[in-house]
């Protein structure tokens, strides 16, 4: 299937179906759920880690690239998937987390035990002549990015937890080693590949301090720098790209529109698609993620504006998304979940998904799961969450108040497990689930929503729309009101059709007057979630309304 008529559909497996009553989600509960997934019509699922790992990070600290977890079943299983798939015309993604392994891989393993070739596999540095740590970096989770490495007077680097050692790209054996794993898992018949924070793989050498740990100067240093595109390159070239129909995509953190350019653009030969995340720091107070003021709305969308701009005018591919395992949800940040549930579940996807780009539904958003509001720190798992908990309080911050900012940016809050029925635990699991279920998981659930929502129906008619019309999937963009400070607005253009989107992202009435462009244009209504019928000079959108206009 052509790329931009696909739509993806993530999988968080620790959390979407527990078939043994340990608790933990796996093979056999996706397979249980596959016809479920085939009647919402997408076409290719995203699936987080489920390789071996201790699980420090959820699966994301991987001890062993082509094996699976005993906690979600065995190679057997895979094996079924994979047939069960096929059988419903569905294609599987994987999730590759290639900058760092857990420190319980066999390489680190190797390495820790003197071995020398595997030494080279990660960063080791001895410490500063003053004693001091060989740089100031910050981890993202929290503390330094350096630890000692056994009993030597090495360190190593880990940009992330202290269980996640950064592999050392720069060696060849390294890079050969990764692609060996990418071979294996396509002779399987997986179809595509999701490649974790791949661009920071390449850190500029020498190691130097940062002016200011944690700042973006610090991020410089390792993040986007010109040897990616090279091992991006060499990647494709020994794996994914000599095979036919393959679809890639990087999640880029902190990366720019001229690099999100090369990697996507089919002439560069990179990825096909990439994630990035400016548009979800638009409640971050001050660049500071554990913060918990409003979402700024026109930031929302000029940000939005110029990736979809930037991106078209480059030829390069945005990957579309709102929510996944590492954000809260949507619906709860960006809506009304307790007064309007429905509009601002279905305002918010059709403005989503009728961008340009490759849409991707996470676990649990096409029948409206909310942030589960824990009233506990206890409750949460999530360790960059604990570790920045403590962080809050150590500056200050009243119990109160930093558990508020947790409710609201814990990665928790998208990892919730997926609330099938009112029956105990939602159905999830016979037994006691690894993360609480959210509490409202009595009426927002998915035999609930299949018989009596709109959600869910809604997902399923954004998704035929873009199957049915190529201005959806194919047409340029461009973007309306973008002063507007309530309404999102754009149009979608190919040849002589033309798609008009307003979406209401507030809970009052609002009246816009659209640019004279459209005035005396007859229109049709291609979708919408409230009662307005037809296009005229001047239009008034309801609470977290949203419609679609096509012009011909």
């Amino acid at each position: 299937m052509k790329l931009s008529k696909r739509v993806m559909y993530q999988i968080y497996p620790k959390s979407f179906q527990d078939t043994t009553g340990d608790g933990y989600g796996d093979l056999q509960g996706i397979i249980k759920r596959l016809d479920y997934l085939k009647e919402l019509g997408i076409d290719m699922i995203w699936s987080s880690p489920f390789y071996p790992s201790p699980q420090y990070d959820n699966g994301y600290d991987v001890s062993d690239y082509t094996g699976i977890n005993p906690d979600y079943g065995t190679m057997e299983d895979f094996d079924e998937l994979m047939e069960e798939l096929q059988k419903r015309g569905i294609d599987l993604m994987m999730d590759m987390v290639f900058n760092h392994v857990s420190t319980e891989h066999e390489w680190f393993q190797k390495a820790l035990a003197g071995d020398q070739y595997y030494q080279d596999f990660f960063y080791l540095e001895p410490a500063k002549e003053d004693g001091s740590l060989p740089t100031n970096w910050d981890s993202k989770f929290g503390g330094p990015a350096w630890e000692k490495f056994g009993d030597t007077d090495l360190y190593y680097l880990h940009l992330y937890d202290v269980h996640q050692a950064d592999l050392n790209w720069y060696n060849p054996n390294v890079r050969e080693e990764l692609q060996k794993v990418l071979n294996f898992w396509l002779d399987k018949g997986v179809k595509g590949f999701r490649f974790d924070v791949l661009n920071v793989i390449g850190k500029e050498l020498p190691f130097v301090d940062s002016e200011e740990p944690g700042s973006a100067q610090e991020k410089s240093l390792y993040t986007d720098t010109p040897i990616v595109h090279q091992w991006v390159k060499e990647l494709n070239k020994a794996s994914f790209g000599t095979r036919e129909d393959i679809v890639t995509v990087g999640e880029m953190s902190s990366t720019n529109i001229p690099n999100g350019v090369r990697y996507t653009n089919p002439a560069e030969e990179e990825l096909s698609m990439i994630f990035n995340f400016h548009h979800l720091k638009v409640d971050y107070e001050n660049g500071e993620k554990w913060s918990n003021p409003d979402f700024d709305f026109l930031e929302l969308k000029r940000i939005l504006d110029e990736w979809q701009t930037g991106m078209s005018d480059g030829d390069g591919w945005n990957a579309l998304f709102l929510s996944n395992h590492d954000q809260p949800r949507a619906n709860s940040r960006f809506g009304d979940v307790e007064n309007y549930p429905i509009e601002t579940a279905t305002m918010l996807a059709q403005t989503i998904q009728f961008l340009r780009g490759t849409p991707y539904i996470y676990q649990g958003e096409e029948i409206g799961m909310t942030n589960p509001n824990y009233t506990s720190i206890e409750e949460y798992n999530d360790i960059e969450t604990h570790n920045n908990y403590q962080i809050l309080l150590d500056k200050g911050v009243s119990e109160e108040e930093a558990l508020e900012i947790i409710q609201a940016k814990s990665r928790d809050n998208g990892r919730t497990p997926v609330q099938w029925d009112d029956s105990d635990h939602a159905g999830f699991t016979t037994g006691d689930p690894w993360l609480n279920v959210a509490p409202n998981y009595k009426e927002v659930n998915a035999t609930n929503e299949l018989a009596n929502g709109q959600i869910f129906s809604y997902y399923q008619e954004l998704i035929k729309l873009r199957r049915e019309y190529d201005v959806i999937s194919d047409g340029t963009y461009r973007g309306l009101l973008l002063d507007h400070p309530e309404v999102m607005a754009y149009v979608r253009e190919l040849e002589d059709e033309k798609l008009l989107v307003l979406s209401h992202f507030y809970p009052s009435e609002v009246t816009v007057t659209l640019p004279d462009e459209f005035k005396g244009l007859s229109a049709k209504k291609l979708i919408g979630n409230g009662a307005l019928e037809i296009m005229s000079d001047s239009i008034t959108l309801k609470a977290y309304e949203t419609v679609a206009f096509l012009i011909k």
